[in-house]
C-alpha cells in the first residue's frame, strides 16, 4: 500500500472516529451542558454570612429548578474564604434561568458586599460521571 493510501485512509478514520464521538457526547446529553467554575474570594469576617447565604442559594436550586444538575461548593484548605463552585445546567437555557431566578437575585444582593472578588471560568465538558446517592 502507497503512503498516499495510508494518509488517506487514516484520515478518514480519525474523520470517522471524531464524528461518533461527537455524536455520542450529544446523544448523551453532555454537548449541550453548561459547566463552569466560579472563583471566589470572601472577606474574612463576613465568610460564615457568606456560606450560610451560599447554602439557601444552592439547596433551592437544586430543589426548584430542573435544569441546574450540579452545584459544589469548596473552600480552599489553606485558605477558607477563597470558594470555588462547580455549577453544571442542562443547556444554556437553563443557565439563563437560573441567573434570573429570584432566588438567586436575592442571593446576588445579600452577598454583593462579601465578595471581594468574582471570576467564572467558562468549560468545555469531557466526561462528565457521577455516582447516584
Amino acid at each position: 500500500m502507497n503512503t498516499k493510501r495510508v494518509i488517506t485512509i487514516g484520515g478518514s478514520l480519525l474523520m470517522f472516529s471524531l464524528s461518533c464521538a461527537l455524536w455520542l457526547s450529544r446523544a448523551q446529553g453532555i454537548g449541550s451542558r453548561v459547566v463552569r467554575m466560579a472563583e471566589l474570594e470572601i472577606d474574612p469576617a463576613q465568610l460564615e454570612a457568606y456560606k450560610s447565604a451560599l447554602k439557601e442559594e444552592i439547596e433551592t436550586s437544586i430543589r426548584i429548578e430542573p435544569g441546574v444538575l450540579i452545584l459544589y461548593a469548596v473552600s480552599l484548605k489553606e485558605n477558607p474564604a477563597h470558594i470555588r463552585i462547580l455549577e453544571t445546567y442542562a443547556d444554556i437555557a437553563a443557565y439563563k434561568a437560573h441567573i434570573e431566578a429570584p432566588h438567586f437575585k436575592r442571593y446576588k444582593n445579600l452577598t454583593q458586599n462579601m465578595v471581594k472578588s468574582l471570576k467564572l471560568v467558562e468549560t468545555d465538558p469531557i466526561v462528565l460521571g457521577a455516582k447516584s446517592k
